[in-house]
């Protein structure tokens, strides 16, 4: 019964279209990526730190490939810049207060290799939101909003290594 259960177990996620997914091989031919920090056409300060922060980590846990600090000694460099952040309130209590806030994280990149040549990224990838909840305390609210950053920021990055996984992978 064991055994059978184990196969089972096995066999399923193949029959279902699911899979393991193995970032081993890097991207191909890049070995090395330099992240810049984008610029912030944004009016929260720090953001575009906040999101060249997620990035880097993203690339580093996946570990594939290598992350440079110098632009020129890398085989793909990430520029770009970040586009004003729109919050707006989301839900409401009875009397008509904001209970939650929902912002919307919209990035720019442009993923160039070291020849010139331009690494296309989905647009859909560079776009994130998070809610987060609304407090009569100001401090709280800033909190929030910026942990909501952190939170959509984080998974943008995981998208955008993704999509360059998908165009650059062999």
């Amino acid at each position: 019964m064991k055994r059978l259960l184990a196969v089972l177990l096995c066999i399923a996620p193949i029959s279902c279209g699911y899979g393991l997914v193995r970032y081993s091989g890097g991207f191909g031919e890049v070995k090395t990526v330099a992240i810049e920090t984008p610029r912030n056409d944004s009016y929260d300060a720090g953001v575009e730190y906040t999101v060249a922060d997620a990035l880097r980590r993203e690339f580093l846990r996946r570990r594939a490939p290598r992350l440079v600090s110098n632009p020129d000694s890398a085989d793909l460099v990430i520029s770009g810049r970040v586009r004003p952040i729109h919050a707006s309130s989301r839900s409401f209590s009875s009397v008509v207060l904001a209970l939650e806030y929902e912002l919307v994280l919209d990035v720019q990149l442009l993923a160039r290799r070291s020849d010139g040549s331009v690494v296309p990224i989905d647009p859909r990838a560079m776009r994130e939101s998070e809610r987060y909840l609304a407090s009569a305390d100001s401090e709280a609210v800033r909190k929030n909003r910026e942990e909501a950053l952190r939170r959509a920021s984080s998974v943008m990055a995981g998208r955008v290594y993704d999509a360059l996984y998908e165009t650059l992978a062999p």
